[in-house]
């Protein structure tokens, strides 16, 4: 698939046997890597759809936005807008890799197209034509169509009022929303809701949220469990939840996230006090679980290194996990130096009964505290922390920088000024640095050099070359310290 992948996104693909082959066997591995477009009656669909079209009438697309370039509309069966995501590996050049990340995230959902090309260091016109190029649209009209997909999402699966939806989705009028579904999906909103989803509304909110497989969803709960924060996360068996509170606009909530028995996705249930804020929050889970995660792209990378390919075959769908909340992840790196991760779970947790923001938990209604805000900690003297004054001092400049707008936790900035900017803090360097643009910011090809277990094992395996696998030495890292737990139990 890679030789007809690199090819130009609005060309139909011309080598039909692979493709075709996928789509007869139903095979999930490729969901959201192309589609395919049935001429005959103008529906475009995901490899995994129960249609079984004749290959004489068929053509397959790299992305849905080329599909519908060339005419053709959404399968309302197996619903291509609901495909896994590609925002990091569909480009065949780095900007566009990188700014297709970034729209994912949301960069262009409150700035215009020269701000968001400036932030890539270039002009809007050359970034336009890039997209043309590769995907046939313009960076707007990929965001666009993103907002439009999360609207039909929540369209099929919720008991949302279209109202709700319609600003959950970005849009500012009712109307307007109207319009854009029919041209989009050729019906009223109103006919594409299922008929399941017609009963009364309820608060909770039910979504699914699809990945490629392999997942290692035993992995990632491994890793939340042992940063977990008592009485914000709670884990069980297979399960992840956690109460939260959107500082910036006052919104709380609550979700849960499970995986389904027999399909690859991710159940979430969610309670939230804004919908029009479920963009947002779904947009952090996805990044927080790595949902949109390519295991084929990293099987491919790792493949470079024959002590990485065997590395790798034995953490089969790793997963970079992130936090869900950038400020608590980036305030956990600080207190986390020179102490063991149990050791800082315990003082998070100490740190969230201390100073944490009351709120009522939205499914049990309990009065329940999360983690504070900059203001909190930049104005606090932490004395109820067993640290060092260094540490305090530390999380109170950093704290203000963030409260004051010097210092930005947007996953959307360049992860190199803000290694150059957090390192200004005293307390704060190389390591911390790039563990925030890890963790925090969701950057892929930040690599804690200095990590003392990363040292020891390139050191032990002098062939291995962290820059070989770039832009994704992010997953180096994780793979390196996923192997050392496993091998520290044994």
């Amino acid at each position: 698939m890679t030789e007809v992948a690199t090819k130009g996104a609005r060309q139909p693909m011309t080598n039909h046997d692979p493709f075709y082959q996928a789509v007869l066997a139903r095979d999930s591995r490729f969901d959201g890597r192309f589609f395919v477009a049935v001429k005959t009656t103008g529906v475009y669909c995901r490899p995994i759809c129960p249609a079984r079209p004749k290959r004489e009438n068929v053509e397959f697309f790299k992305t849905a936005a080329a599909a519908e370039k060339a005419g053709y509309r959404p399968c309302l069966r197996c619903r291509p807008e609901s495909a896994p995501g590609s925002p990091a590996w569909n480009g065949t050049r780095a900007t566009v890799e990188r700014a297709l990340k970034l729209i994912a995230q949301g960069a262009l959902e409150h700035h215009t197209e020269e701000t968001f090309a400036d932030r890539l260091g270039m002009t809007a016109r050359h970034l336009r034509r890039l997209f043309v190029e590769e995907f046939g649209h313009t960076p707007k009209q990929l965001h666009d169509t993103m907002r439009l997909n999360f609207a039909r999402k929540l369209i099929a699966e919720t008991q949302l009022p279209m109202t709700e939806i319609a600003f959950a989705a970005g849009f500012r009028s009712l109307r307007r929303f109207n319009d854009a579904v029919k041209q989009r999906f050729h019906q009223a909103p109103s006919a594409l809701r299922s008929i399941r989803n017609t009963n009364e509304q309820e608060p909770m909110i039910r979504l699914s949220l699809p990945y490629r497989t392999p997942f290692d969803w035993k992995g990632l709960l491994a890793f939340y469990r042992r940063h977990q924060i008592a009485g914000v996360e709670t884990i069980e068996r297979d399960t992840y939840s956690r109460v939260f509170q959107l500082r910036e606009i006052s919104a709380t909530g609550w979700f849960l996230a499970r995986p389904h028995d027999r399909k690859p996705e991710l159940l979430l249930e969610m309670i939230i006090s804004d919908t029009r804020q479920l963009l947002n929050v779904v947009r952090r889970i996805r990044c927080m679980f790595d949902l949109d995660a390519d295991p084929a792209v990293m099987t491919e990378t790792f493949a470079r290194s024959r002590a990485l390919r065997s590395l790798q075959g034995a953490c089969s769908g790793l997963r970079l996990a992130r936090g869900f909340d950038p400020f608590e992840t980036a305030i956990g790196t600080i207190l986390g130096q020179v102490i063991s991760v149990s050791q800082t779970s315990r003082v998070m947790s100490q740190l969230v009964a201390a100073y944490g923001d009351k709120i009522q938990h939205p499914l049990t209604g309990e009065r329940v505290r999360v983690f504070p805000g900059p203001r909190t900690l930049s104005e606090s003297d932490l004395c109820a922390l067993k640290i060092t004054a260094r540490k305090r001092a530390c999380i109170r400049e950093f704290a203000s920088r963030v409260l004051m707008g010097t210092l930005q936790l947007e996953g959307q900035q360049n992860p190199e000024d803000f290694k150059r900017s957090v390192r200004t803090i005293r307390g704060i360097g190389a390591w911390s640095a790039e563990y925030m643009a890890l963790r925090a910011l969701g950057d892929t090809d930040a690599f804690p050099a200095t990590d003392l277990l990363l040292q020891r094992f390139l050191a032990a395996n002098p062939e291995i070359d962290p820059d070989v696998v770039r832009p994704w030495r992010g997953y180096l890292a994780a793979l390196l310290w996923h192997h050392n737990a496993h091998v520290a139990h044994q």
